[in-house]
């Protein structure tokens, strides 16, 4: 689990309920989700769904990721995708 927003850098911790992934776990904030990609996901094309929390039990074992993943939007290259995807649901993508 990603620490944080890969677009604003947002801090996403484990009870985030802001935190949002696709389906290669790509990691965003709801408002970058929401207001910039559109639920289009600029890695992938797919949608967002919620990031579930890993149990409170399990993180000394399975620790959360410090790596954190910054690499802002570049609107004009994401342009194109969102304008191929963003009236398209994401399960039919």
């Amino acid at each position: 689990m990603r620490p944080s927003c890969e677009n604003c850098n947002k801090p996403l911790p484990n009870q985030s309920d802001e935190a949002m992934i696709c389906t290669f776990e790509c990691t965003f904030c709801k408002d970058c989700v929401d207001n910039i990609l559109y639920n289009v996901c600029p890695n992938c094309g797919g949608g967002f769904e919620k990031r579930p929390t890993r149990p409170f039990g399990t993180l000394e074992k399975y620790p959360l990721s410090d790596k954190t993943v910054y690499k802002p939007v570049d609107k004009n290259k994401f342009e194109k995708l969102l304008q191929e995807f963003k009236d398209i649901d994401p399960r039919k993508r």
